[in-house]
């Protein structure tokens, strides 16, 4: 049965699929990272798998896949196959779409995990049918994928969606990617997980517990998610304001909160906007498959690509 392999890597796990041209998920796995034993390790483990994946389809499916794609986090060069850097994983420049191709013997394509997750979203899932859509992932970070007519703009340099990095409160907190004042400090899980912890005095409480705390109606809690959805919202309406998207779709662990979340939001949203049209605001619909099902459509875009090359040439 004709497939391909679909491989997206987390900072601690890697979720995996063998996946049929109607996107059928004919086999799935996953496994750790490796990443407390460094980076050579990782790029081993990714490695591994991918060969066991495609010994799988051969004895499994009757033949290789016909494919991989790959989704990697950091900052990653899509165009030259390589991940470029990743804080969680510790590597720098790791040709990694060269090194898969030589261990399987398939074309490879590599991808930016935020935008791979937002191919899915935007082709499959929540932004289905939209010509222009932004998908934004609100997790330990802030993330986004841009989208134009089913496929996603990685940018002249492969950092196209960065809307964590876009200024908020000039001159506020410090963000480690040396600006002050950045979304990503103010509006990600992580920032509303320190912002509550220190709000209600339990080191451990996080976001979800904020969130929980919202509906029960602790004022303090409102007060902390307001500060983020207020931030959130100002992040968004730049965005909105540069790309007019038909669909914005909010995924990541914030978005796991609903309503609490997505209506203060959209109140937000509608508070700020002048002349602008405001997209339709929708949670994701995937969850924590969209990366591996965007590293499949990757992988069957690079070969439905070579077969169009193919036939022009001919």
């Amino acid at each position: 049965m004709r497939h391909v392999i679909a491989l997206d890597v987390g900072g601690t796990g890697m979720k995996a699929a063998l996946v049929g041209a109607d996107g059928t998920l004919l086999h799935q796995d996953r496994r750790a990272t490796g990443r407390e034993r460094g980076p050579d390790a990782v790029v081993a483990a990714i490695l591994d798998f991918a060969a066991d994946l495609r010994a799988h389809g051969v004895q499994h499916l009757g033949e290789p896949a016909a494919a991989a794609g790959v989704a990697v986090p950091g900052i990653v060069d899509e165009a030259h196959g390589i991940a470029a850097y990743a804080a969680n994983l510790g590597w720098r420049d790791v040709p990694l779409r060269e090194l898969l191709t030589e261990r399987l013997g398939l074309p490879v394509a590599l991808g930016h995990d935020v935008r791979t997750g937002g191919l899915a979203e935007g082709r499959i899932g929540a932004g289905r049918g939209a010509d222009r859509f932004l998908f934004v992932a609100l997790g330990t970070g802030i993330a986004g994928a841009i989208g134009v007519d089913g496929r996603v703009e990685a940018g002249a340099h492969g950092f196209a969606g960065e809307i964590g990095h876009v200024v908020v409160r000039p001159g506020g907190t410090p963000c480690p990617c040396g600006q002050r004042g950045c979304l990503e400090r103010f509006a990600s899980a992580s920032a509303v997980s320190e912002a509550w912890a220190a709000a209600c005095g339990d080191p451990e409480a996080d976001a979800a517990d904020c969130a929980k705390a919202v509906t029960s109606g602790d004022p303090n809690a409102v007060r902390v998610w307001q500060h983020a959805v207020d931030a959130l919202a100002d992040g968004l309406v730049t965005a909105l304001t540069l790309l007019d998207p038909r669909t914005l779709v909010i995924g990541g662990g914030l978005a796991e909160a609903g309503e609490t979340l997505f209506t203060p939001l959209r109140d937000a949203v509608r508070e700020r906007v002048t002349f602008q049209k405001i997209p339709t605001i929708v949670p994701a619909a995937l969850g924590d498959s969209a990366g591996c099902l965007g590293a499949g459509l990757l992988a069957w875009d690079l070969l439905n690509h070579t077969i169009d090359r193919s036939e022009v040439t001919a």
